[in-house]
C-alpha cells in the first residue's frame, strides 16, 4: 500500500532522516519506534508533504505521492493525526471535525460519519458545541483522531497518540486504534511507548538517528534483548 524508498530529509544541514527504507501493507499496523530525535515525526511529514524531502520517493497505492501538496495526499486517502493534537482551540468540537472533510463535497455522508465519530468518542458529542481548546488532553486526542477519520482515510499515520495521557486513557486510545484498523483502516503508528505500540503492531522498525537498525514482527522485536533494554525498560 505504502512504500517509502531512499527518503532523506535535512534541517538546516542537519540530517533528520538518512535514506531509509520501509513498506506498509494493506490492513496491517505498522509501528515506528525509537527515542526522541531517531527520525519518527520527520518521516510521517515528509509522507505528508509537510516537510521537504532531500531525496527519495514515496509510493501510495501504486502512485508516487513525493512531489504532491498535502491536500492532494489527503484527497488520495491519507490522513494524518500530528503530534501534540494540533486542535484549532477556538474552534468547536463540531467545527474541528466539519474541517477533517474539508475535501468532500456530501453533506449527507459527512453527517452520518460525524456520528459514527460521536458514536467511537461519546466524550466528543457531549462537547459538541464546546471550543476544542477547553478540552482535557485526552478529549483533544480523541478529536484529532476523530478529524482524521472524517476524510474517511485508506492510511491512517498516527503520531505519539498517547504522549501526556494518564494510564488508563493511553489504554482506551490503543484499543481506539486497534478497532479503527479492524474496521479496516490501514495505520502507520509513531510511539514512544513501545510496549504499547508492539502490543497492538503487525511489524515494526527501530529508528536511531534517522536510521533503520532493525525490522521485523512486532512480537518478534518485543521479544529481542536489544530493544527490551533500550525500550521496554528490561
Amino acid at each position: 500500500m505504502l512504500t517509502v524508498e531512499n527518503l532523506s530529509v535535512s534541517y538546516g544541514g542537519i540530517k533528520a532522516v538518512d535514506n531509509i527504507s520501509f513498506q506498509v501493507n494493506e490492513g496491517e499496523v505498522v509501528a515506528l519506534i525509537g527515542a526522541n530525535g531517531a527520525g519518527k515525526t520527520t518521516i510521517l511529514r515528509a509522507i505528508s508533504g509537510l516537510v521537504d524531502k532531500e531525496k527519495g520517493t514515496v509510493v501510495f497505492k501504486e502512485q508516487p505521492i513525493h512531489n504532491l501538496p498535502p491536500h492532494q495526499i489527503v484527497a488520495l486517502g491519507i490522513s494524518h493525526v500530528p503530534e501534540g493534537r494540533r486542535v484549532f482551540p477556538l474552534m468547536s468540537v463540531r467545527e474541528n471535525l466539519e474541517l477533517g472533510a474539508f475535501g468532500r463535497k456530501n453533506r449527507k455522508e459527512i453527517l452520518a460519519d460525524m456520528e459514527l465519530v460521536f458514536a467511537k468518542f461519546p466524550r466528543l458529542k457531549e462537547r459538541e458545541m464546546q471550543p476544542a481548546g477547553t478540552l482535557s488532553g485526552g478529549e483533544q486526542q480523541m478529536l484529532a483522531i476523530g478529524r482524521a477519520l472524517m476524510s474517511r482515510p485508506k492510511l491512517l499515520l498516527m503520531d505519539e497518540p498517547s504522549m501526556g495521557l494518564a494510564p488508563m486513557l493511553v489504554q482506551q486510545i490503543f484499543e481506539t486504534v486497534t478497532e479503527i484498523n479492524k474496521s479496516g483502516t490501514t495505520i502507520l503508528l509513531v510511539e514512544q511507548n513501545a510496549r504499547m505500540a508492539l502490543g497492538i503492531a503487525n511489524r515494526a522498525y527501530v529508528l536511531e538517528t534517522g536510521e533503520i537498525v532493525l525490522t521485523g514482527e512486532a512480537q518478534e522485536l518485543a521479544e529481542n534483548p536489544q530493544v527490551k533494554k533500550a525500550y521496554l525498560g528490561e
